[in-house]
């Protein structure tokens, strides 16, 4: 069973920089006031009240690790009594690349925080100097192999469609990435919103986001090989949030409320129709799948349902729940027999 989560967000607390993508508070709907250790105790108790599971604090947004000592330690000493009791069980935080050194790790393994998310974004130097970060991709390496060498957990972040950022550039950078070891990863394609340098440049026309659909693509892809490797990618797409979600916040770019729903879909498109080549047009299919995956293999609105009609020229009649199916398998039958196949061979 997956640890509840407690969240408090510090956004923007310890940021030497604004990057040009960055509006913290609009993005994560929350303020960015470091918590007292009465209001963490309040909030972990809350939470874990009759859940029977596992129980994290974390701190997102906000570079954790460039905060004062004094902050670091005002937030992280409040929690050891619950780590040494197991009332919580971990603790994760998240920072950028440049600002871990093996001080810094030891530090953090000291105050038994076990996951650390970094804000790689990308590992092309030119793509990181586009956006304001200030720093390349030699940081995140070392920055990996510090943590990892004080037995911290590694997760990574990263952000297709930066200026200056392709989809050759964005898919290289993931493999980059893949090779340090993360323990999962979360990819954020990169939307305009307001209040951020990039909302001008895209105003005097300098920067163009992806649309939509070639996001989706893209993603979908990022998917199926951070998967292949055994890694799990454990969010797509910003957070849907009142803030984000209110007009004029989102300006531009591939902003879509239940993104990874379209990319896990955009997965099973290509798995139905490399299955359907030789179903002949005018076929009704029946699909079956795991019950869990029935609204992916769909589509979302029936997106999938639809393109195979009129780009295959193929009728789904039903689509089945098949409890032997693996998560990742689709089997199709039509008159002439069946086929099968799975998202990761």
């Amino acid at each position: 069973m997956k640890p509840l989560i407690v969240p408090f967000f510090i956004s923007h607390q310890g940021c030497p920089r604004h990057c040009v993508f960055c509006n913290q508070r609009t993005i994560s709907g929350q303020g960015g006031d470091l918590p007292g250790s009465e209001e963490m105790r309040a909030a972990i108790a809350a939470a874990a009240s009759g859940k029977g599971r596992r129980v994290e604090v974390a701190f997102y947004g906000g570079t954790f690790t460039s905060l004062p000592l004094s902050d670091q330690r005002r937030l992280l000493e409040p929690l050891q009594p619950m780590l040494a009791s197991g009332e919580i069980t971990g603790v994760r935080l998240s920072t950028r690349p440049d600002a871990v050194d093996g001080e810094t790790a030891r530090f953090l393994r000291a105050h038994r925080v076990t996951t650390v998310e970094l804000g790689v974004q990308s590992m092309d130097d030119r793509v990181l100097t586009a956006a304001g970060r200030g720093h390349g991709a030699a940081a995140t390496e070392r920055a990996f192999a510090f943590l990892k060498g004080a037995g911290i957990a590694v997760g990574a972040q990263l952000m297709p469609g930066l200026p200056g950022d392709t989809a050759e550039t964005s898919l290289e950078s993931l493999q980059r990435v893949l090779v340090l070891g993360p323990a999962f990863l979360r990819i954020y394609p990169t939307v305009v919103v307001a209040g951020t340098e990039l909302a001008e440049l895209w105003r005097r026309g300098s920067y163009s986001p992806m649309e939509l659909d070639r996001a989706v693509s893209l993603c979908a892809l990022m998917l199926r090989v951070a998967t292949g490797a055994g890694v799990p990618v454990i969010r797509i797409g910003l957070q849907a949030t009142a803030e984000l979600e209110a007009p004029g916040t989102v300006l531009a770019g591939p902003w879509h409320p239940a993104f990874r729903q379209l990319v896990e879909g955009e997965l099973w498109r290509e798995l139905l129709f490399s299955l359907t080549v030789d179903i002949p047009e005018g076929s009704e299919v029946k699909l079956a799948c795991a019950p869990a995956r029935i609204s992916d293999v769909v589509g979302q609105r029936r997106r999938n349902l639809e393109r195979l009609a009129t780009e295959r020229g193929l009728t789904v009649a039903r689509v089945v729940a098949d409890p032997q199916c693996s998560p990742f398998e689709l089997k199709i039958s039509y008159s002439g027999g069946t086929v099968a196949g799975s998202l990761f061979p």
